[in-house]
């Protein structure tokens, strides 16, 4: 008796394993007949997420040495519009980042409303630099907002979702001057 069920139990795996390995096999293959290729595109996309990524990560903003060059053409720009303190550099600002139009959201935000960069860029990013943010108002922990919860925490009168929509349209403009 234990025997029989002993050897039904390593039966059953092994058609599960069976039908699970050919299940997978069918499904590699994609689908077959009319419309399958635009079918098997369609699926590779929508699931693939290395096809959510920028085909041209040569001319992306955000690829490493790209980055550093559009950082260092916007630095005159920046400062010279007072967005960017003179003694600073966008290199270093924007470091904490993840991407570049991020990071001059978050500048132009500070510009426009007169808000601590350091602070806003200490709840943006999650980072809190070397930096003193001990007089900013920073999001517990050390977990990231996004740009309209930042503004509102260090500026609850402002219209924080206007004001983060304004900053984002200027770091996009930044952005097509330099050809990012």
């Amino acid at each position: 008796m234990t025997r029989t069920l002993f050897v039904g139990t390593v039966l059953l795996i092994g058609v599960s394993i069976s039908l699970t390995m050919g299940a997978e096999r069918a499904a590699a293959q994609g689908p077959a007949g009319s419309g399958a290729s635009a079918a098997a595109q369609e699926s590779s996309h929508s699931f693939n997420p290395l096809s959510w990524m920028k085909k041209d990560s040569k001319n992306s903003t955000d690829a490493p040495g790209s980055r550093n060059d559009a950082e260092k053409k916007l630095t005159p720009s920046l400062q010279a519009e007072g967005v960017l303190a003179a003694r600073v550099n966008a290199t270093d600002a924007c470091a904490p980042f993840t991407t570049l139009h991020g990071c001059l959201a978050s500048l132009h935000a500070s510009h426009n409303l007169g808000v601590d960069f350091i602070c806003l860029r200490a709840n943006v990013t999650g980072v809190h630099t070397s930096a003193d943010v001990s007089g900013c108002k920073v999001a517990d922990g050390e977990k990231a907002q996004d740009l309209n919860k930042a503004i509102h925490q260090l500026k609850p009168d402002a219209n924080a979702k206007q004001a983060a929509k304004d900053a984002e349209q200027q770091a996009q403009d930044d952005l097509k001057t330099i050809g990012g």
